[in-house]
């Protein structure tokens, strides 16, 4: 059983295809309500890339140390990608709750069907495209990737979709067909459920 601080709000677990745009959704949340929400800070086994700075992009570690904290509990999810490891630990998200914030996780589908099977309790949030064709363009758009790539993200991406919209797997589903209405349907679903809610005091993981 982990043991949260004394008072939290629920966390949001944000989830979504590449080219969503999921990330430019919780970067407008975090850039308008800085006070009110914290990104908690993944571990991964790769070796820091220039500029990446160890504990604020991530917390750098070895596959062996990831391991054992994974075999020990430590984790509420991870993945394995191009042979590295990445994973949410349950002292990230603690810290960031020590600090009165609501703790962000940006996570795939993956991970979330791996923090259903524990007694983390957040609100699940997931963007989608309005089209698997406007999906497509946008990533095309990007022009960052050969087509092969390219043909694996469409493949996930469809595969993530179906999972996104089965019956009660999100607390809510934002179709981003224009961002600006997508925002908007964000910052309602967050003024009822999140603003508006007082922090919990039981400090039982099982709760969180």
């Amino acid at each position: 059983m982990h043991k949260m601080c004394a008072a939290y709000h629920r966390p949001l677990v944000f989830c979504g295809p590449s080219g969503s745009g999921k990330s430019t959704l919780v970067t407008r949340m975090m850039q308008e309500f800085p006070e009110k929400f914290g990104f908690s800070v993944s571990h991964t086994t790769r070796k820091p890339r220039a500029g990446e700075t160890d504990g604020k992009h991530y917390h750098f570690t070895s596959k062996e140390e990831m391991q054992k904290s994974i075999d020990d509990g430590k984790f509420i999810e991870t993945a394995t990608f191009s042979g590295n490891m990445y994973g949410t630990s349950w002292d990230s998200v603690e810290a960031v709750a020590k600090h009165g914030k609501v703790c962000v996780l940006d996570i795939d589908v993956q991970g979330v069907k791996q923090i259903k099977k524990t007694s983390f309790k957040p609100w699940y949030i997931f963007v989608e495209p309005p089209s698997m064709e406007e999906l497509e363009s946008r990533l095309r758009a990007r022009n960052t990737e050969s087509e092969e790539s390219l043909n694996q993200r469409l493949t996930v991406a469809r595969e993530e979709l179906l999972y996104g919209r089965s019956p009660k797997a999100f607390d809510v589903i934002i179709t981003n067909d224009n961002l600006d209405h997508a925002y908007d349907s964000l910052k309602a679903f967050l003024m009822k459920y999140v603003f508006n809610a007082p922090p919990t005091t039981n400090g039982n993981a099982k709760d969180y």
